[in-house]
């Protein structure tokens, strides 16, 4: 019998080979629209076990990755203890979000519903925001970066109403991406891609 606790989470996930197809890059890819086209149609994705996935690079699991702006400051924190990705542990971070999962399926829109499930269980977004997708991130040079490939959102807030939700989220506030790139170092990878592009 299975019960609530051994319940194994399945995430979306494309073949890396097809991703290399599509034009495999390291770092920063601006021009997301071919790259989504062919990764999101349901033809190519399948859920398979995170427990699993994660630890084989012949997968990627897609990750919308979003970034939080108001007045031209950049939000960003801190990941503590109950975070996802014990990899990340400590880290600060520019991004919130996480893996589709096969519980978003009941959604017209697989894709926004897991961004918007995300979103909801890390933050309180307490303003009004325009959102827009500003490109793709690619890592090959991690163990966390080989099997994920992150969708990049910013969100365009009206006020710097962002709070942390989930006991991982310490140390946050908004800053200017000048400032936070004197502490490259302190962030996650793919933090560090988004903060050399919104400084470039």
């Amino acid at each position: 019998m299975t019960t609530a606790s051994q319940t194994v989470e399945h995430v979306l996930v494309v073949p890396t080979s097809l991703f290399h197809e599509v034009g495999h890059f390291q770092g920063f890819q601006a021009d997301a629209a071919p790259y989504l086209e062919t990764l999101l149609d349901p033809a190519y994705t399948s859920y398979r076990p995170r427990d699993q996935v994660e630890q084989d690079p012949s997968f990627k699991q897609l990750i919308p990755y979003c970034i939080f702006m108001c007045n031209g400051e950049v939000f960003s924190y801190r990941r503590g203890k109950g975070q996802g990705e014990t990899r990340l542990l400590s880290k600060r971070s520019l991004g919130v979000g996480g893996h589709i999962s096969s519980i978003d399926q009941h959604a017209a829109s697989v894709y926004r519903e897991a961004m918007r499930r995300e979103i909801e269980e890390e933050v309180f977004l307490e303003t009004n925001f325009k959102e827009r997708c500003i490109g793709l991130i690619n890592d090959d040079l991690t163990e966390v970066g080989k099997v994920h490939l992150g969708i990049v959102h910013i969100f365009e807030i009206d006020e710097p109403k962002v709070r942390g939700r989930e006991e991982s989220i310490h140390e946050a506030g908004f800053a200017k991406p000048s400032e936070l790139i004197l502490m490259r170092d302190q962030f996650e990878t793919w933090s560090q891609i988004c903060l050399d592009h919104l400084i470039s």
